[in-house]
């Protein structure tokens, strides 16, 4: 079957970056199925939750398994950076299996356009009943120091191909067969912890679908 779309312009997320990039100092749509399979469902936590005691819940479903097949940056803020675009894409992936586009998760571990682009794609999943269930697999993981360390630019591929919705109330499994649609490519730029937060907040998100690139 389709994946379902929701309409949320690569251009409009382009351009949100590049203001941060160049100036602020401080393709394709993307759908509902783009992010579909974050949260853990068998995994430990990331570093950085682990050290973080006032980190939310980021659990999914026991059916549901993120994989995040990283190697870990030796620099320490870099690596800090991507344990925690990882709990940002758990921290959706959480919020879709509460089906609330309010869940306190995914707003510890983003802001601005990134905290809006999490909402929308939970709420996209409350109306349409579903919940997320297979395998997610996210990989080739690279990370950019910006102004001197105080941001980083984390990208990375997903294959989603074994990520799959489920109709809460039947349980019946939409399964999809693996296409180029499959592959997406995620660029999020993570903001240094501030004040007392000790989490990297994704404050953009780019999501490429039909990612060739990522395909292997």
């Amino acid at each position: 079957m389709a994946r379902r779309a929701l309409p949320t312009t690569a251009a409009a997320l382009t351009a949100a970056a590049a203001l941060l990039l160049t100036g602020c100092g401080g393709g394709d749509k993307s759908s509902s199925d783009d992010i579909k399979g974050a949260g853990t469902g068998s995994g430990s936590p990331s570093a950085s939750a682990s050290a973080d005691a006032d980190a939310p819940d980021v659990s999914v479903p026991s059916d549901f398994h993120l994989v995040f097949d990283f190697d870990a940056p030796s620099d320490a803020k870099q690596a800090s950076a991507l344990s925690d675009a990882e709990n940002y894409i758990r921290a959706l992936k959480h919020g879709i299996s509460k089906q609330d586009p309010n869940d306190p998760a995914y707003q510890y571990y983003s802001s601005g356009q990134a905290a809006q682009y999490a909402k929308s794609q939970i709420q996209a999943w409350v109306k349409g009943h579903w919940t997320v269930t297979g395998t997610d697999k996210y990989y080739a993981a690279d990370v950019t120091a910006l102004s001197g360390g105080k941001r980083e630019l984390v990208t990375f591929c997903r294959n989603q191909g074994k990520s799959y919705s489920k109709e809460i109330k039947s349980g019946k499994i939409l399964y999809t067969e693996e296409n180029l649609d499959s592959y997406v490519k995620y660029q999020l730029l993570m903001f240094a912890p501030t004040g007392s937060s000790k989490a990297w907040k994704a404050s953009v998100v780019e999501v490429k679908g039909k990612a060739k690139e990522c395909q292997k």
